[in-house]
């Protein structure tokens, strides 16, 4: 794409370098808008088509370029060829770059950048996202807040391109916590407050117990036998493990809606407790799980008995684990939806755990276990789960709602809606997202109130409020102009900005595509904002000839379609007024 002029470039350089199309297209990018009036709009990288050239005694790269430059001629599509550092520069026929991309972003609505020949030829894949897995019975805290947006934005990215994506949750609703718990609710517990607040009893159950647990053995020792009941499937531990699970679920069902999250599979640790016996019998038959003295099962991953890269499979009372569990749910996943890639984002201290698991199955003689990949990120400093000290989700969004509330009463050009609360939740929402994935996912970052609601600047407030804006153009002057524009109307340095930025729609999805990194989406959708405010203010529509103002409510159009279809897949809702 970068609506075919990448492809017309490509098949004129591959009559001088006798080189199929398909093998430059790569090689040449849209240029990043520049503070510039004018500059060019393609570059070839000259760089990249002698990369496999190993012969050192090549001339100078720049000649090269001028060589290849000089063998060029425009055309239809170029009206201009020059050379840059290392580049072959193409600028593109001005009134046809104006028409091209803006029926391009209208005809191709929220497939617009998709439908690249970056992205030919790309085999549709079964994706399987597993993301957000929040501790049943604790309440969903901001820990979890990144997993569920970051897996949330993986898995719009791969539907986008085509890809049959199954989004699973898998619950941490199992382990040595739920012996905590089981312990705690019979020792601290009150069926009244179970039901009133569930998660907030429960919460508070398990610090208790946890608190109790450190000082009193008994305790200790009464959730490891709890635990091991659960194991055993006695009915009256798994009857209570019940109720703390649906209770829990249906708590999280409701905060994942208000984030605009869904999952097409509830899965869960439990789910795995007999197959994980299972698992731990085929290590065995393979002369790969070793006993040690206290009892506990083991795999020795390097052979040779390095510390480091031993895994515990088993307690010593028989009890399954993390990793056992985990090892049984990639097996049951490539039986059940047979997957070409499964992704798995947790933060980074999971990181040895993942490897180890995938290096498990390899040795277990699961080819596909290198179809498996880890996506960590960093941490939100600054909160403790264990002692209380905890901000809970649902009370940020609470918070979030409020703050963005009383910010657009505040506003004199807050326009009024028919729910201002849910406005105010997108709104919020847009701040955090856009505050999270600004920077490498791998980052840690410390949650900060003040920046979060910042409305000048790089920011999710001004996302929406450029859209709203924008949106705001179009109800203003209605879709009377909308059917035909005249290109000639939009030759001003900013319109061409716009479009050149535009151009660029394809590459950045194609980037994010490759590294499952957020932050090409909003740099792009960030500058996209700032180049439509500088070209709100400059080119107006009121009191401007109707052929003007046509084919600029046009413009104004475009760039509302790629802003709104940029902020979906980030997982953010647009709002039209605000």
């Amino acid at each position: 794409m970068a609506c075919g002029f990448r492809r017309a470039i490509a098949c004129q350089l591959s009559r001088v370098l006798n080189l199929p199309p398909e093998n430059l297209i790569t090689s040449i990018s849209a240029i990043p808008i520049s503070q510039k009036e004018e500059v060019a709009d393609f570059q070839l990288s000259v760089d990249s088509l002698l990369e496999e050239d190993n012969d050192h005694s090549r001339p100078d790269i720049q000649v090269q370029a001028k060589r290849l430059a000089e063998k060029l001629r425009c055309d239809t599509v170029v009206s201009e060829i020059s050379t840059g550092q290392r580049t072959v520069n193409f600028k593109i026929n001005r009134e046809l770059l104006t028409k091209t991309v803006l029926q391009q972003v209208i005809e191709d609505g929220s497939k617009y950048g998709l439908k690249s020949e970056l992205f030919s030829g790309l085999p549709r894949k079964k994706i399987v996202v597993e993301f957000s897995s929040p501790n049943v019975a604790k309440k969903f805290h901001v820990g979890h807040l990144r997993s569920t947006i970051i897996g949330n934005f993986i898995a719009n990215l791969k539907e986008a391109l085509g890809h049959q994506v199954i989004r699973i949750n898998y619950l941490g609703d199992w382990g040595m916590q739920f012996g905590l718990l089981g312990t705690g609710f019979q020792l601290f517990g009150y069926e009244e407050k179970l039901q009133s607040n569930p998660l907030q009893h429960l919460f508070e159950v398990y610090v208790q117990v946890n608190k109790e647990a450190a000082d009193d053995k008994s305790v200790a020792k009464s959730a490891q036998e709890f635990f091991q009941r659960l194991e055993l499937g006695d009915v009256q531990a798994l009857s209570l493990w019940q109720k703390f699970r649906d209770l829990s679920i249906e708590e999280y069902v409701r905060v994942y809606k208000r984030l605009g999250v869904y999952f097409d599979e509830y899965s869960g640790e439990s789910f795995y407790r007999e197959k994980s016996q299972e698992v731990l019998k085929l290590l065995e038959s393979k002369g790969l799980l070793l006993k040690t003295i206290k009892g506990t099962a083991v795999v020795d991953l390097s052979g040779n008995g390095d510390p480091s890269s031993i895994c515990t499979v088993m307690r010593s009372d028989g009890t399954s684990l993390y990793a056992t569990r985990d090892l049984a749910a990639a097996i049951d996943r490539m039986d059940k939806y047979n997957f070409d890639t499964m992704i798995y984002v947790t933060d980074k201290g999971q990181k040895k755990h993942f490897q180890q698991v995938f290096q498990m199955l390899k040795i277990m003689g699961y080819d596909w276990a290198e179809r498996c990949q880890h996506v960590p990120f960093g941490v939100v400093q600054g909160m403790k789960t264990r002692r209380g000290d905890v901000t809970f989700l649902e009370d940020v969004l609470n918070e979030i709602q409020l703050r963005m509330l009383q910010n657009m009463a505040s506003i004199k050009t807050t326009k009024e809606l028919k729910n201002p609360q849910e406005t105010a939740e997108r709104v919020g929402l847009a701040a955090l997202i856009i505050q999270d994935f600004k920077g490498l996912l791998l980052s840690d970052y410390k949650f900060s109130w003040d920046r979060v609601f910042q409305s000048r600047g790089d920011t999710g407030v001004f996302l929406q409020y450029t859209h709203a804006r924008l949106h705001s153009l179009e109800e203003t002057f209605g879709c009377g102009y909308l059917n035909d524009f005249n290109t000639a109307c939009l030759q001003e340095p900013q319109s061409v900005s716009i479009l050149q930025h535009l151009l660029r729609f394809d590459e950045v999805l194609y980037k994010s595509s490759q590294d499952l990194q957020p932050r090409h989406i909003v740099s792009y959708l960030l500058t996209l904002s700032h180049l439509a405010a500088v070209a709100h203010k400059t080119l107006q529509i009121k009191d401007s000839p109707p052929e003007v103002a046509g084919a600029r409510l046009h413009l104004f159009k475009a760039v509302r379609s790629v802003l709104g279809n940029g902020m979906k897949l980030l997982g953010i809702t647009p709002v039209c007024r605000m």
